[in-house]
């Protein structure tokens, strides 16, 4: 499986080794509600390179509340997954990174929606779109059409929008904690 890419890089497939790994701008956090307070932790790195990863540290978290990841994959767009026993249920705010995102790709498939057919050399012309379940984190408080407006907030970046997925369900400030400790 090829590593990630990025949009900016200069290789001409477009994609970066998995030296480049190390390179990947962004974070994880896993979100959990129980007993009605939130609490936010890191997720590894290698949660922003692989669905399969990122799924496995949720579900490790063994919560009776609610158990959801929120992923800001290089600065380029977010993914909210959210494990559950009928399977994960995943929303991606840009469906054409999977072009250049394996993590996106992987996103895709899970949701049985075929990678965009754009050329990577007109990516910067095409206008992103979300795909996946709007309304993911519904039942937490946050509607499908709020959701709706916030990824179509498309000149915000993604930890931006996190943020206000965040301050809508109430745990802006357990957010602010853990990536005020992440290294930048």
């Amino acid at each position: 499986m090829a590593a990630q890419g990025s949009r900016n890089s200069s290789s001409s497939t477009n994609r970066a080794t998995s030296d480049d790994y190390d390179d990947l701008e962004g974070f994880g956090v896993a979100v959990v509600r129980e007993e009605g307070k939130w609490r936010c932790t890191p997720m590894t790195s290698a949660a922003l390179t692989s669905l399969s990863v990122a799924e496995t540290e949720l579900r490790e978290l063994r919560s009776a509340g609610a158990v959801f990841g929120l992923l800001d994959v290089d600065d380029e767009f977010f993914v909210v997954l959210r494990p559950a026993p009928s399977g994960t249920r995943l929303l991606i705010s840009d469906a054409t990174a999977a072009i250049d995102y394996d993590i996106a790709a992987e996103v895709l498939d899970a949701i049985n929606v075929e990678i965009p057919d754009i050329d990577p050399d007109e990516l910067d012309d095409v206008e992103p779109w979300e795909e996946g379940d709007l309304g993911v984190l519904a039942d937490l408080g946050l509607p499908e059409p709020v959701l709706a407006v916030i990824v179509a907030e498309t000149d915000l970046y993604p930890d931006e929008q996190l943020g206000m997925i965040a301050a809508r369900l109430g745990f802006a400030n357990e957010l602010s904690a853990v990536l005020d400790k992440l290294p930048r």
